[in-house]
């Protein structure tokens, strides 16, 4: 499975996302509110490999430093070419970018096989995921729920997604 490293939004940022993932969910359509594991809240994801070793926690207090980092979540975004995956994206500032770059180069002796490719520096598109599995057909009625305004927002902390055990740290 999957391990990742990933940023978490303020409680009221997190809030606002959940308000368009619950949106999705009462029109009957995918939704990242449909899955029901306490681990499951609206995140970024700076890195993601086959596994990181649980040590890189240590070194991921050094990026960990830079929170509360604010943001904007912006437009909708979509992914694939069949089922479709619907994702606002984070406006790519340079502190951010910096923050995703810091985390790629600390977390480096930590990752076995190396970060997947689309999560390397100048490959990155930082986004939050509202549904995946969607259908052509249903993605007009999608991007009419969402909100069509920018929203603030403010990146709390960081955590370490250990996806064989389906376990989260929080680093800070």
């Amino acid at each position: 499975m999957t391990h990742s490293v990933e940023l978490l939004f303020d409680q009221d940022s997190d809030a606002a996302i959940r308000r368009e993932w619950n949106a999705l969910a009462d029109a009957g359509l995918p939704s990242q509110a449909r899955h029901r594991s306490p681990s499951n809240r609206p995140h970024v994801t700076l890195l993601a490999a086959g596994r990181v070793d649980p040590a890189a926690d240590a070194a991921l207090w050094e990026p960990a430093r830079q929170l509360p980092l604010e943001c904007v979540v912006g437009a909708p975004l979509v992914f694939g070419r069949s089922a479709l995956t619907l994702v606002r994206l984070i406006v790519p500032a340079a502190g951010l970018l910096t923050l995703h770059e810091s985390v790629g180069s600390l977390c480096a002796p930590y990752v076995s096989d190396g970060p997947f490719p689309h999560l390397r520096p100048g490959h990155w598109t930082p986004h939050v995921t509202l549904c995946r599995r969607l259908a052509h057909t249903d993605l007009p009625a999608a991007l009419a729920l969402l909100g069509a305004d920018d929203l603030p927002a403010t990146f709390a902390a960081l955590r370490r997604w250990d996806g064989d055990a389906k376990v989260d740290t929080v680093i800070a």
